[in-house]
């Protein structure tokens, strides 16, 4: 219980929130608002609960008129099966939540009403973040399945064009089942938003994944994935091939034979710390 308190801490409100619930109070939704907000919460401190656990960093949880978002100071580098579990522990909350809520309508402890909108509310925010749309649930566990099969801005890259072709389907749905409702349409441009910064922010994001893999404590990498690379290549070209759970030693090739090798952190720290971002893979060889 101490430590759930403790996890309150990153609980902020959105200003608009404010104003949402206001309106709420003068047409006499405040209730389905309150109900709404309480499964947002729970769902948001499913991730928060999870990520605690394994000692994540946590930035904030930020509730919104439509939802809310779970902050992590995480940048890929963690275990796949962490953040899998992470990111199912904000979906998982419906599951109790709806059978609590059914057994107090079994016992005459909630309306009809209440109870028909709790699960209504449930499903809906449940089915809907897990959408294969980033920053959905969904979108997250799109991210890591490509993450086992493709080289991390790779992964990513392809979590956006799946993002966008998913979105656009939604709009059309939209347009075509429910094209007046402005909370649908609130979503949907929060949506975007949010694509367009993370596309924006696409070489940060990597370039953050490669900083902590650097600086950060990867005892979590058991497994050996060597990349061969011909010395020609340009190091961030190598460091593009760099997979999220697996550590690289690399082969360095001249003419089909094994020239040399070297370790990740080594071209790292070339990287990083010696600010060799314009050589070749070969050239470093001559350095280690």
């Amino acid at each position: 219980m101490i430590k759930f308190a403790g996890l309150l801490k990153y609980i902020h409100i959105h200003p608009l929130l404010w104003v949402v619930a206001g309106l709420a109070i003068m047409t006499a939704h405040f209730i389905e608002l309150s109900l709404f907000l309480l499964i947002i919460f729970v769902h948001e401190m499913g991730h928060v609960g999870a990520a605690s656990f394994f000692s994540w960093r946590i930035k904030k949880v930020v509730l919104l008129p439509f939802g809310g978002v779970a902050e992590m100071e995480e940048h890929g580098n963690r275990p796949l099966k962490e953040e899998v579990i992470v990111i199912l522990s904000g979906p998982l909350q419906h599951l109790w939540m709806m059978g609590l809520a059914y057994i107090l309508f079994q016992l005459s402890l909630m309306s009809e009403g209440i109870f028909l909108l709790f699960i209504q509310y449930n499903l809906m925010i449940l089915l809907f973040n897990l959408l294969p749309i980033w920053p959905l649930d969904g979108g997250k566990l799109i991210f890591l399945w490509m993450s086992l099969y493709h080289a991390f801005p790779d992964a990513h890259r392809k979590v956006m064009q799946i993002s966008v072709g998913s979105i656009t389907v939604f709009i059309m749905l939209t347009l075509f089942l429910s094209p007046l409702n402005l909370n649908i349409w609130v979503v949907i441009t929060f949506l975007l938003f949010s694509l367009y910064h993370e596309w924006k922010q696409s070489r940060y994001v990597f370039i953050r994944f490669l900083l902590e893999r650097y600086y950060g404590k990867n005892h979590s990498f058991r497994t050996l994935k060597p990349l061969i690379v011909k010395e020609e290549e340009m190091v961030i070209h190598v460091l593009e091939k760099f997979r999220r759970g697996y550590k690289h030693p690399i082969i360095i090739e001249k003419d089909g034979k094994e020239k040399g090798s070297l370790d990740e952190n080594e071209l790292l720290h070339a990287y990083f710390t010696e600010k060799i971002v314009t050589a070749r893979i070969g050239d470093l060889l001559y350095m280690y």
